[in-house]
């Protein structure tokens, strides 16, 4: 902004200077020709005087050349007086030496020409030298002239005087008009400089620039526009940055992936959860061809398809992830701006294959509960069939038909009873009977229930817990149904001579109760299944001991509703141990 000053300066003076100069021109021609006309005003009257006097004392005979003589020394100027045929009646002598033949040639001059002007300028000797005449009259007719001759250098040196006075009048003018406007542009360019500022700071970002309103003129009108725009501009940018950051915020946190791509085909934003997904990189896709980075053809046809036909897609697809088959419900939409303009591809990829496994375990349940009811309704109905068709006559037919008909029908209300506990446990109603209770205690109850079971299978059954309280909180009746069932499986998958061990361990903030058995044990691969429902390792052997494979499920259920955890360890034919972890009472 400083040159804008030093052109606004520069402008201004020079406006002055020419105005000054001018103005000195004007005011020097005037003062000129002011002092020529009043010199030649004053030259006129003298000879009006002097030629007065000689036609007074009767002519160019009669007058006095001593007097003439005294009147060109009084002037200071050269007085001549010729007849009509130019010769010189009188001379009053040289002015500075000038050539009696060149002051002859000039007066001959004037005699013969007679121009319309009665004076004349002879420049010579290094001065100015003007002529004036008048013809001598005496009785309406002209005897001679009368020449005067007046040296112009006084005038010169009066006329350099002026100038002298004007240039230093001007000068000094000028000095001031220099000191005020350097004042005036200081102070009108400085809100324009910081104005111009500001906006150069706006234009940069910086949107917290402000300048000063010092004044209620067009200048303070500006600064505080200036002002009003910055804050405008602010505001603005920080609406957007909000904008900006909940957007960024929620494409970055969504679940599903998402994956923008422009009208050319190339991509300009994959999302967090999109690269989670397929295990890429940012660098890897964006401003690169979909087509080629890509490699899914179910994928890109489905963009393909929407360059084509410029309509909403929704479909379910199977992407190998590695090693994993997943479902995907792809939606795809075209992005169309204003005026019809296409803009690109945006397309959401929500993973569904949780959703599937769900959808798939609820076939296999209502699969499972339809084989389970079956078998002891098919066993019951053909047993009463059997026995209304002439068995019953037989008592040793009906008591073993009675007791089999007795034992599916436990089962099925075992089973029945199961489910319906199960799925209370699932809703979200589902409250516990929560106070303190021994753990220890709790166990030494449940053993002799299940000692009998134990002995028909010589199998040793044994607590190890000291004798201290160790008090958690917890449902008495739900966590009792746990042990029971933990340790009823481990009785029942243990052959015989086998051991069931249950032991509690006192840690600093829970209490562990591991019930371990030296059973047939489970594969590996089928740990992580085992607490589905309906899920057995031995299908057999689990049938035929009475489970309804829904022992597992319920116990998961239960240890997590007192926000405890149950782990599982197991190798095949070596036996399988189930940890409980509950939270203790300080």
């Amino acid at each position: 902004m400083n040159k804008y000053r030093t052109k606004l300066l520069f402008a201004l003076i020079s406006v002055i200077v020419c105005v000054l100069i001018g103005l000195g021109l004007l005011l020097g021609q005037l003062f000129k020709n002011y002092y020529v006309n009043a010199f030649n005003e004053r030259v006129k009257s003298e000879m009006n005087i002097i030629s007065t006097y000689i036609m007074g004392d009767g002519g160019l005979g009669q007058f006095q050349e001593h007097d003439i003589a005294q009147v060109g020394e009084l002037l200071n100027a050269r007085i001549t007086i010729v007849d009509l045929s130019g010769a010189f009646v009188y001379d009053s002598g040289e002015l500075h030496g000038r050539q009696i033949s060149r002051h002859r040639e000039i007066i001959e001059e004037v005699i013969h020409e007679r121009p319309a002007r009665p004076d004349m300028l002879e420049v010579g000797g290094g001065y100015d030298v003007h002529y004036f005449w008048k013809p001598l009259e005496q009785n309406g007719e002209i005897e001679g002239y009368i020449f005067l001759t007046t040296k112009f250098n006084e005038l010169q040196k009066a006329y350099r005087q002026i100038w002298w006075l004007l240039t230093i009048s001007l000068g000094i003018a000028l000095l001031v008009i220099i000191l005020m406007s350097l004042r005036i542009t200081a102070r009108y360019t400085k809100p324009i400089e910081s104005a111009a500022n500001v906006a150069i700071e706006l234009a940069k970002g910086n949107f917290k620039a402000r300048t000063y309103e010092e004044k209620e003129d067009e200048t303070g009108m500006l600064s505080a526009s200036i002002n009003i725009l910055a804050r405008n501009l602010q505001d603005m940018v920080k609406s957007q940055e909000v904008q900006q950051d909940r957007l960024s915020t929620l494409i970055e946190n969504m679940g599903s992936g998402l994956i923008l791509i422009d009208s050319r085909g190339y991509i300009n934003l994959i999302n967090r959860a999109y690269k989670d997904i397929f295990h890429v990189g940012s660098s890897d896709y964006l401003d690169k061809l979909y087509h080629e980075v890509i490699i899914h053809n179910e994928v890109v046809s489905i963009i393909e398809k929407i360059f084509m036909t410029e309509q909403k897609v929704r479909k379910q697809i199977i992407l190998p992830i590695g090693i994993e088959r997943r479902h995907f419900e792809v939606y795809g939409v075209p992005i169309i701006g204003t005026n019809k303009v296409w803009k690109g591809v945006l397309l959401v990829f929500h993973d569904i294959t949780e959703l599937k496994k769900l959808e798939q375990i609820r076939q296999d349940f209502v699969a499972n509960v339809s084989h389970e009811l079956k078998t002891p309704i098919t066993s019951i109905k053909g047993f009463s069939e059997t026995l209304l068709d002439g068995a019953m006559e037989d008592e040793a037919s009906l008591e073993a038909f009675l007791s089999i008909i007795l034992k599916e029908s436990n089962r099925l209300q075992a089973l029945i009873e199961e489910l319906l506990d199960l799925s209370k446990m699932e809703q979200q109603g589902f409250r516990l009977t929560i106070h303190m209770l021994d753990i220890n205690q709790e166990l030494r109850e449940i053993l002799p229930i299940l000692q009998g079971k134990a002995e028909r299978k010589k199998i040793e059954l044994k607590l190890e817990a000291s004798d201290d309280s160790l008090l958690i909180e917890g449902d008495s009746d739900r966590l009792k149904q746990v042990f029971l069932n933990l340790i009823s499986n481990a009785i029942a998958y243990t052959p015989e001579g086998g051991k069931v061990m249950v032991s509690v361990i006192n840690e600093t903030d829970t209490v562990t109760v591991q019930v371990k058995d030296t059973g047939i044990g489970i594969e590996q691969d089928e740990l992580p299944r085992i607490f589905e429902r309906f899920y057995r390792v031995d299908k057999a052997r689990s049938r035929n001991s009475g489970g309804t494979g829904l022992g597992l499920a319920i116990v998961k259920h239960i240890v997590e509703a007192h926000k405890g955890t149950i782990e599982v360890s197991s190798e095949k034919d070596n036996g399988t141990t189930f940890s409980v972890k509950l939270n203790k009472v300080h």
